[in-house]
């Protein structure tokens, strides 16, 4: 059997199906910086602490995204609405965080693993894969608000609701 990558979304005032991923073993994708100076330091592979916005503009709404990172591998998960990329936000691995304010609207989830994320290159540097849920997530207008939670945990069997995606394809936070 092989181990298969899991996550769960559910909503209020709608339901979201529960799915699985499948996740491949991932190569190690090495990268070296040799800049100079500032440019070094900026450009520096780092570990941000979880609930850091990546990117952050379409926002003020009332609803919530949490999301569980149950796997050893930190997670950036990335919310595009439309063909705007509204949110990107760095969740290490093993913790939780919730996105607030969201704005109603239809989202199409992305979400990369990996380590060493480099700041300039706005990607992991090492052991990078990239998702695309399939689905959207509705989160619906005012009186009512949407709760959804992406769970991500490893898990043997269960059938893929994400594709692995090209990194070309995959919306820079």
């Amino acid at each position: 059997m092989t181990s298969r990558f899991r996550f769960w979304r559910l909503a209020f005032a709608g339901t979201v199906v529960a799915a699985a991923v499948a996740l491949p073993s991932l190569p190690a994708v090495a990268s070296t910086a040799s800049q100079a100076g500032a440019a070094a330091t900026a450009c520096a592979t780092s570990r941000p602490h979880s609930g850091t916005f990546l990117f952050s503009a379409v926002r003020g709404g009332m609803g919530q995204m949490t999301i569980k990172n149950h796997i050893n591998q930190d997670v950036v998960v990335v919310m595009v609405r439309g063909k705007t990329k509204a949110v990107a936000v760095y969740v290490r691995a093993k913790a939780n965080y919730t996105v607030r304010n969201v704005k109603s609207g239809s989202y199409t989830v992305f979400f990369t693993t990996g380590s060493l994320y480099s700041v300039c290159k706005e990607r992991f540097t090492r052991g990078a894969a990239y998702w695309r849920v399939k689905g959207h997530v509705t989160f619906v207008v005012a009186p009512f608000f949407t709760v959804a939670t992406l769970t991500l945990f490893v898990a043997n069997g269960g059938s893929p609701s994400a594709s692995q995606i090209n990194p070309s394809g995959f919306p820079v936070p």
